[in-house]
């Protein structure tokens, strides 16, 4: 346990250090000016803007989790490159085990940073436990988006192709609000389809536990998909 400790201190003083993964800290309060003064700004300004809050709240909430997908992601892959991976890889523990407790800290994070957007956001008056559980489920994108980036990737360059991939099928559900019914639930192939569907019945006054548990099945089958590929890869 002393020793996951210690690795998991080591990675956020390394994102202190580094200014190209420091900077992306900041994304959560420029989230939360956007929701909370910008938008209301243009509201303000522009009357047609309204109608499309709820979308501009459900990717601002997703778009909360590319922190630490960015971030650690980088990371991981830069232990790839330098082979610090193989020195962690003889350290006397799980390495899944491993894997999990160094990704629980920015989850959490996440999680939390996403339910204050809610609370916080002045557009709508959300339930406080249904948004709760929207935000662990956001949570979850990235221990999965940050292994699978590092699976995929040999070193930062493909990387950053590979984070580009990523953002945009985590964001490309949001189109499922704008096509005919019948092919909304086409974009459920997409895991964060989900948790756009859940949000947006929470925010409509809904029933989201339906929406909610296959999202939760779904990011649990990825993650443990991505940590065993992760743990045969990424300490060799």
């Amino acid at each position: 346990m002393k020793q996951l400790l210690k690795v998991s201190t080591a990675d956020f003083k390394l994102i202190f250090r580094d200014p190209s993964l420091r900077i992306f800290l900041f994304l959560p309060a420029l989230i939360f000016l956007v929701i909370n003064i910008f938008l209301p700004y243009l509201i303000s300004k522009f009357e047609g803007v309204n109608e499309y809050v709820s979308y501009v709240l459900i990717v601002a909430t997703i778009e909360n989790t590319q922190m630490f997908g960015f971030i650690y992601s980088m990371v991981l892959i830069e232990e790839k490159e330098t082979e610090v991976a193989r020195v962690y890889g003889v350290l006397p523990v799980s390495k899944m085990w491993f894997v999990l407790f160094r990704l629980i800290i920015p989850c959490l994070i996440t999680a939390l940073l996403t339910w204050a957007i809610l609370l916080i956001q002045p557009f709508y008056s959300l339930a406080i436990m249904p948004s709760l559980v929207f935000s662990i489920l956001s949570g979850l994108i990235v221990p999965v988006y940050v292994l699978g980036i590092t699976v995929l990737s040999r070193n930062k360059m493909q990387g950053m192709i590979w984070i580009k991939i990523f953002n945009i099928a985590v964001v490309l559900p949001i189109v499922a609000f704008f096509v005919p019914d019948s092919f909304t639930h086409v974009f459920g192939i997409l895991p964060s389809h989900w948790a756009f569907q859940g949000l947006s019945d929470i925010i409509d006054g809904g029933s989201f536990f339906v929406n909610a548990i296959i999202g939760f099945a779904y990011f649990l089958i990825l993650l443990t998909v991505a940590v065993r590929k992760f743990s045969k890869i990424h300490f060799v």
